[in-house]
């Protein structure tokens, strides 16, 4: 399979190249987002130590982690099997290997490798003051899907204070990346093809991977979702079992409660039957570093600050999908009775793929810029906004809201249809403007986001300041 995107991130390492120093990488971010294949590409040509953690099943304990480890290290350097309980030796061994020359040092997993054993982080952290830094042509990379332990353990840690010379969070690749998945394709596929199938698995590469571009949308996410033997079937379960091991079964729980619409931390606490304090708060926040959730703060428009009223929202587009159909099927998968002909026929099937396709605009914010005229700078607050009721003003909510220091709202209204967009969509608009609290001497321009099509009368109104057509994105 042909390496995709990633350029600015493959270049960011690139430099690293230039430097007179040993440098030390943490490359972080969901599970199957493309941090191995990211690290492969790198080290294309390059002298390159690869070791990899044993996925947390029953059974494995720190032992079998420092004999895979040692395993791993012999084979690299054609060594005679060691017999060894204890990481400083392991550690030893790989530093004498490597004190010059170029060097590629990986540690795919880390926090599967050294979860198990408190003193492994000490041990690591010695091994790069004592050896890696003093070869200045070594690179140490350190990589996991687990971006909290990495961010606690690592990241956050005193001991690692003022060692670390990137640390790298990769994110879904852009629409643009996305649509060369389909190759040769292309061209004869239509927009609205190509999003339904990113509207269920978003812009992770692996997902992307296993579909069949000569294939229907429908046909690709039947065979993928739907199927006992699907990847993202099982995809789910496998998640939260490699993610958050004994603690699998809360995580989920938290997911499926957001699955039905984005909830404050009372909502959710109420729906879980567990307290609202420091261990719900804690979960959320392993859940947002793990990038399946955003924690979405409405503020205040006059100030530009930030309101204590926040709502979580789960972003990720697979795990929604998951658990809005993949998971109320699950019987009927099992015992085969689900076709490409049932999805049509799915409750608000066309709703729900207006959901995911707005989440994916949500995820995407960064590129609608240009079609406004923004520049990022100028951006004093940006996503989904809600405004509480009050005896003043009415409850508002909008898909997204760009505020910029100019004093100008850029109200963003997102549309997936299958038909084009009528002059209704006005009326809609002009309500949710109606309601809002706008401060004196702002102004407001109203956007509508779309893939396939408006009709003429919604141009011919003039009421929308820009109208994007988000297929663009695909060129």
């Amino acid at each position: 399979m042909r390496f995709i995107g990633r350029t600015k991130e493959l270049d960011t390492l690139d430099q690293l190249l230039k430097k007179k120093s040993a440098s030390f990488v943490v490359i972080r971010g969901r599970r199957r987002i493309g941090k191995s294949r990211l690290i492969q590409e790198f080290c294309k040509g390059k002298q390159t130590l690869l070791f990899s953690g044993l996925a947390p099943v029953s059974g494995i304990t720190k032992q079998r982690q420092i004999d895979a480890f040692a395993k791993q290290l012999c084979y690299n350097f054609g060594m005679p099997k060691l017999s060894v309980d204890d990481w400083s030796d392991l550690f030893w061994h790989l530093g004498n290997q490597c004190k010059t020359g170029e060097w590629v040092v990986v540690l795919d997993e880390i926090s599967w490798m050294g979860s198990k054993d408190p003193d492994f982080l000490g041990h690591l952290k010695n091994i790069w003051d004592l050896h890696f830094s003093k070869n200045e042509k070594l690179i140490l990379i350190v990589c996991g899907s687990v971006s909290s332990w990495i961010d606690k353990n690592i990241l956050s840690s005193t001991g690692f204070l003022g060692r670390i010379s990137i640390d790298m969070v990769l994110k879904e690749l852009t629409i643009a990346e996305s649509g060369r998945f389909w190759g040769k394709y292309s061209k004869n596929i239509s927009a609205i093809e190509k999003f339904k199938f990113l509207s269920v698995t978003g812009g992770v590469p692996k997902y992307l991977e296993e579909m069949i571009p000569g294939n229907s949308a429908e046909s690709n996410i039947t065979s993928l979702c739907f199927h006992s033997n699907g990847l993202l079937y099982r995809e789910f379960n496998q998640i939260f079992s490699d993610l958050f091991f004994t603690k699998m079964q809360i995580y989920k729980s938290i997911v499926k409660v957001l699955g039905e619409g984005e909830h404050s931390l009372d909502q959710l606490a109420i729906k879980l039957e567990v307290a609202k304090g420091g261990s719900l708060s804690a979960m959320l926040q392993e859940l947002i570093l793990a990038g399946f959730v955003s924690e979405d703060a409405t503020w205040s428009i006059k100030t530009g600050v930030v309101s204590k009223l926040k709502n979580f929202r789960l972003c990720d587009n697979y795990l929604r999908f998951y658990v809005k159909y993949i998971e109320p099927n699950r019987a009927k998968i099992e015992k085969g009775l689900f076709s490409s002909k049932s999805l049509a026929n799915l409750p608000g099937w066309e709703a729900i793929m207006g959901l995911q396709f707005e989440n994916l605009v949500l995820n995407n914010l960064s590129v609608l810029c240009p079609y406004l005229g923004i520049e990022k700078e100028d951006i004093i607050m940006a996503g989904p906004f809600f405004q509480r009721a009050t005896k003043r003003f009415r409850g508002c909510q909008i898909d997204c809201l760009i505020q910029t220091r100019f004093s100008t709202l850029y109200l963003c209204e997102i549309k997936f249809l299958k038909n084009r967009v009528n002059k209704e969509i006005i009326q809609e608009v002009e309500q949710k403007i109606d309601r809002l609290s706008i401060p004196r001497g702002f102004s407001i321009r109203p956007v509508l986001i779309h893939v396939n099509g408006v009709m003429p009368s919604v141009i011919e109104e003039g009421f929308f300041s820009t109208i994007v057509d988000f297929s663009e994105l695909f060129n």
